[in-house]
């Protein structure tokens, strides 16, 4: 039988080939990215091919075929494994995965069922390409030919592959303006430059980071004052110090969004204990509050709400960013006589918390080891919910008082499984388990509340204290928008609705004040920070902090998410698109484009002070520069 005689460089170009078409795939089948027109599916189609090109080229300058080859199937391996570790975040996440994620290793060892709930033996088709090239280096002799590569041809080759980057960029920026310079959104990046070139760039994005501390001083500071200032909300006279030196307890409700509240899955009630909680005299519910997290989730919202900042778009900044000098609640409330603490069972090395709770100036961390964890009650994360809040406020009876307790729950977290003695509800019936179960670990946090109000009142905690409750971020993501569609009663989920669904409950609990309500304005969680301190008589006008207080007149409906999109009480900025707010009705852009311009100032705002370090060369006492700021 005749041997098939192959091509110049047969192996080389099926690697490339190979690859590509598997890249293509996967971002059809394992990402939901929106392609609005042909141009946007062709850009998505060729952004693999230029990096592949340059890649699997450079195995042109071996003259070994063996040594060729291997560079060309350890290659393969390396790219196979970034675009998997990819789609194994976005089902996790629903976002790609960055460069500081990738030294966050402290917390792999506690991802669990979370991450048995990710992975899947199918998942081997990811690598399909490497089965591929393995099979023809050993079957197909002719492929380990030695080739003289001809220096026209290698010219020619990158030639073709510098090409194909320029093409990319150029339709690229012409689909999306400034899109490497002005964009918030990994989707986008990857959507028009691919995964591995948007990785080559994350790089540069973290080199460029890294050097931005050594090289700041505090001129950069001058312009973010300013703006800080001159956008600064007046207090409420009769709010601010209306509750001085009582306790504050706040406490972080994981995976917790508002849908569920005053709300019910085929008849039975979700959040008994909460919706009673949005009729409290003494409660102030506010129904259109967001989170504003990143990467980070919970690390982020803890870090959002001491901080009143944003947290990075690429990693979290209790990692990246552990050692600056940060002006937190907690330091405040420490300077005013709070003893301050955080109380979470779970490892005190997980997020990196040990270190940034020094960070922050908080007095005490009661992690596991605080708390007795007796048989069965430990679930998913940790400790349950149930056990946690009763034993809390049994810790909290000795405390020195005043105190500042931030309490951060764990049972609600993905995967969302229980305990059968623990279910009160039955599951919901959707094509989504994940969605199926999340109502009743969201039941048994509720329970948990409920409880540890009671606790609260029993260890005469309750009275002299401020319980604040909000949701950290969302617990059911983008992945499963065809069950949210069913049980929203839906025939779909539009971007729109995707930014909507980021509510999540904000309760602010005071016993005794009798004044509580509904409260409608639009907000976020940078807003905790100047509202909590000033109930409690703290003064921030030369704070650096971005959010408003809640209570003041002049707070504005305007809130701001960490990938750029945004909610006002009229407008509603997402996918790359401006809806109105009232009707879901996509709207010419022009009403949205000045909050658009207000969201970029702010998010690149916070970015520069966590980036540049910026707080060390701060005075809050005087609103100023220090002195020897400036170099």
């Amino acid at each position: 039988m005749k041997s098939i005689k192959w091509p110049k460089h047969s192996f080389m170009i099926l690697a490339v080939v190979a690859t590509w078409i598997k890249t293509v795939i996967v971002y059809h089948t394992s990402f939901e990215m929106k392609i609005e027109n042909a141009m946007q599916q062709f850009i998505l189609f060729i952004n693999p091919l230029s990096f592949l090109l340059f890649t699997y080229g450079l195995s042109l300058f071996f003259k070994s075929p063996k040594a060729r080859n291997r560079y060309i199937l350890i290659v393969s391996v390396i790219l196979s494994i970034v675009l998997y570790g990819n789609v194994a975040f976005y089902r996790f996440y629903n976002d790609f995965i960055t460069l500081p994620v990738l030294f966050q290793t402290s917390n792999f060892g506690d991802l669990g069922t979370s991450a048995a709930a990710i992975i899947s033996p199918w998942d081997l088709l990811y690598f399909t390409d490497v089965f591929i090239l393995i099979l023809a280096n050993k079957y197909l002799p002719r492929m380990k030919a030695a080739v003289k590569v001809n220096v026209e041809f290698r010219r020619a080759f990158f030639v073709l592959a510098i090409a194909m980057t320029f093409l990319n960029l150029g339709l690229a920026e012409t689909e999306r303006p400034q899109l490497l310079t002005r964009s918030f959104d990994r989707e986008l990046l990857v959507k028009n430059i691919g995964t591995y070139n948007y990785h080559l760039y994350d790089i540069y994005i973290q080199s460029k980071s890294s050097a931005q501390r050594a090289l700041a001083d505090g001129s950069e500071l001058v312009e973010v004052n300013n703006y800080i200032r001159s956008n600064q909300a007046a207090i409420n006279k009769d709010m601010f110090g209306k509750y001085k030196d009582r306790n504050l307890i706040v406490v972080s409700l994981e995976s917790l969004q508002n849908f569920v509240i005053n709300n019910d899955m085929d008849g039975h009630e979700i959040t008994p204990f909460l919706n009673s909680l949005t009729k409290d005299p003494d409660t102030y519910y506010f129904s259109n509050f967001y989170h504003q997290t990143g990467l980070g989730k919970t690390s982020d919202s803890e870090f959002i709400v001491e901080n009143s900042l944003f947290g990075l778009g690429r990693g979290a900044v209790f990692f990246t960013h552990g050692g600056n000098t940060y002006n937190s609640m907690a330091e405040r409330l420490g300077e005013n006589g709070y003893f301050t603490n955080v109380m979470h069972p779970n490892n005190k090395s997980f997020w990196n918390r040990d270190m940034m709770y020094k960070s922050l100036k908080i007095n005490k961390f009661y992690d596991v080891d605080s708390y007795k964890v007796e048989e069965g009650q430990a679930v998913n994360w940790g400790m349950k919910d149930i056990p946690f809040f009763e034993q809390s406020a049994a810790l909290m009876k000795d405390m020195p008082q005043p105190f500042y307790s931030r309490l951060i729950t764990l049972t609600n977290h993905y995967p969302f499984t229980l305990d059968p003695d623990d279910v009160m509800i039955p599951e919901y019936t959707s094509n989504s388990g994940t969605l199926n179960r999340y109502f009743q670990t969201v039941r048994y946090m509720d329970e948990g509340i409920k409880d540890f109000f009671q606790a609260l009142k029993d260890q005469d905690v309750y009275d002299n204290s401020i319980i604040v409750m909000y949701g950290d971020h969302y617990g059911i993501s983008e992945n499963h928008n065809k069950a949210m569609a069913q049980y929203l009663g839906k025939d779909s989920i539009t971007p729109y609705d995707n930014a909507l669904l980021q509510e999540v409950p904000l309760f602010v609990h005071i016993p005794g004040s009798g004044e509580g309500k509904e409260m409608q304005e639009v907000a976020g969680q940078l807003d905790l920070r100047p509202t909590i301190l000033h109930l409690l008589g703290v003064e921030t006008s030369k704070d650096m902090q971005i959010g408003a207080d809640l209570f003041s007149p002049e707070h504005e409906d305007f809130v701001i998410f960490r990938d750029g999109r945004f909610v006002t009480d009229k407008y509603v900025y997402a996918g790359e698109a401006c809806y109105d707010k009232a009707t879901g009705e996509q709207i010419d852009g022009e009403p949205c484009q000045p909050y658009a311009d207000r969201a970029t100032i702010e998010l690149e705002n916070s970015d520069a002070i966590i980036n540049g370090d910026l707080l060390r060369f701060y005075d809050e006492k005087t609103g100023n520069l220090k002195q020897d700021a400036v170099k």
